[in-house]
């Protein structure tokens, strides 16, 4: 019989294989609450061998409203929906052009807390940022990347069973006009800026091959694998 110590030394080089290596799941432009369901159904299925995942895309004009979210802050949302999440934070505004990027990492098993995924995302931004001469910056007290007090990627994140779903949303090339019906972020007066006016990626497909060195780059990760659609059940 073994010991729980020799269990454990025979399971940490299948973890740590495990944790060096990132499926990217490619899916174009989606409805919001088909892939917000998704990646709650995919949270609650996976098991200590499900790899870990980004799901990047963009998605159809929408406001979200994060759990501790005040009507208030929603000025004027018009003919845009608005849908109530389980994710942190407040109100912010999803559209085409903006590069979403959901985050389905195993917390428990990469020995990772909250506080620093939060700031492993504002790592990445400002990773993908600085070869393009702009200098973002993350602030302690309203996660997200900002650069001269403009606001260029929101975070939103939930962790269930010890794993993260959500993420991040990079502002690349997009109608900004919809963040002035809300107050972003909670934010009144909140200047929302984008990639493409900074001389950032000035596409989607360029902030995506950029994002993904990036998190190879802070997650450590030795094996990337590629594949589209929302049936991981058939990867």
């Amino acid at each position: 019989m073994h010991s729980v110590s020799d269990q454990d030394s025979q399971q940490a080089p299948a973890i740590a294989a495990l944790s060096r290596h990132l499926l990217i799941r490619e899916l174009g432009t989606q409805d919001y609450t088909t892939v917000w369901h998704a990646m709650q159904q995919f949270t609650d299925q996976r098991d200590a061998n499900t790899p870990d995942q980004l799901w990047l895309l963009e998605h159809h004009s929408v406001f979200t409203q994060g759990q501790a979210g005040k009507e208030e802050h929603l000025l004027f949302p018009g003919d845009i929906p608005v849908v109530k999440v389980d994710r942190g934070g407040q109100v912010t505004y999803h559209g085409p052009g903006q590069l979403m990027v959901y985050v389905l990492l195993d917390l428990k098993r990469r020995n990772m807390g909250v506080r620093q995924l939060v700031t492993l995302l504002e790592q990445v931004l400002i990773q993908l940022l600085t070869p393009y001469g702009i200098n973002a910056y993350a602030k302690a007290d309203a996660p997200g990347v900002y650069v001269d007090e403009g606001k260029i990627a929101s975070l939103g994140l939930r962790v269930r069973k010890g794993c993260s779903f959500h993420g991040l949303a990079l502002n690349v090339d997009m109608d900004l006009s919809p963040f002035s019906r809300i107050n972003p972020c909670g934010y009144a007066g909140m200047q929302m800026l984008q990639c493409k006016d900074l001389g950032g990626p000035q596409t989607i497909a360029e902030a995506k091959q950029r994002i993904v060195q990036c998190f190879s780059q802070q997650l450590n990760v030795a094996t990337l694998q590629h594949t589209t659609g929302l049936d991981w059940q058939n990867d």
